[in-house]
């Protein structure tokens, strides 16, 4: 697997830095764009592994996988997740880009949505196959007590990047006053990347009142009857305990 990383930041084995990566709006959302002769040279050496498939992501955008698909000779599988049905920019490069396009041999979509972008703007057409989550692995994840729900007090999480508008924390920043009138026990559990700050700006005063800051296992002060615990970005494996504490299993 090649990624945008810096050289002397930790990845699994598996996993080939090609440089870092710079953030660009787009969207609404930031794309990470890693693109240039040095990153052109890494992706030059990495398609001569040999390698039966590549399997690549967004071909359109200006980054790693778009240098592949210029670089790699070969079967060519690539997923497209863009959903944006006016993008001038995609209009606009389609002719430049439509005779690496041709080398794709096979094309899926995470969402309809995705899908028709692609025949929009792009042409030909794609098999939708959604994004997945390996549902055993937060199934057997420890619970936290910390978290763990009662009949009382309910825990509702939110996982997902918080600086994301389309990710739906600003939905369920609205919801809570009504969630807590109806269940004044109520308790929150937000995890994800980005501004915990800034996030919190979403809420009213009622609930910024019952706010708990939990970053880093760090003091708490209880606040209400509701509680909003923040976290920051965490490794893989401990994003599982959250979710798995707030599942019902009754």
């Amino acid at each position: 697997m090649l990624a945008p990383a810096d050289d002397d930041t930790p990845v699994p084995s598996y996993v080939v830095p090609s440089g870092r990566a710079v953030p660009v709006p787009y969207n609404g959302s930031v794309a990470r764009v890693n693109i240039g002769p040095v990153s052109a040279r890494r992706v030059r050496r990495w398609t001569e592994g040999g390698f039966d498939v590549l399997h690549i992501h967004e071909p359109v955008s200006p980054s790693l996988s778009l240098l592949a698909l210029w670089a790699f000779e070969g079967p060519i599988v690539a997923t497209f997740h863009t959903s944006n049905l006016r993008s001038r920019a995609m209009q606009a490069a389609y002719p430049l880009l439509r005779p690496s396009l041709e080398k794709i041999s096979a094309r899926i979509a995470v969402s309809e949505d995705a899908r028709r972008t692609l025949t929009t703007h792009l042409g030909g057409d794609a098999v939708v196959i959604p994004n997945g989550v390996v549902v055993d692995d937060f199934a057997a994840a420890p619970r936290d007590p910390r978290w763990t729900g009662t009949a009382e007090r309910p825990t509702i999480a939110f996982l997902g990047r918080l600086d994301e508008p389309r990710k739906g924390l600003a939905v369920l920043a609205q919801a809570i006053p009504a969630v807590l009138d109806a269940v004044p026990g109520a308790r929150f559990v937000v995890a994800g990347r980005g501004d915990a700050d800034e996030a919190a700006e979403h809420l009213d005063d009622r609930s910024r009142a019952a706010l708990e800051p939990a970053r880093h296992r760090q003091r708490r002060r209880e606040g209400g009857a509701a509680a909003l615990r923040r976290r920051v970005r965490r490794p893989a494996h401990r994003r599982r305990e959250p979710s798995a504490s707030c599942w019902s299993r009754r």
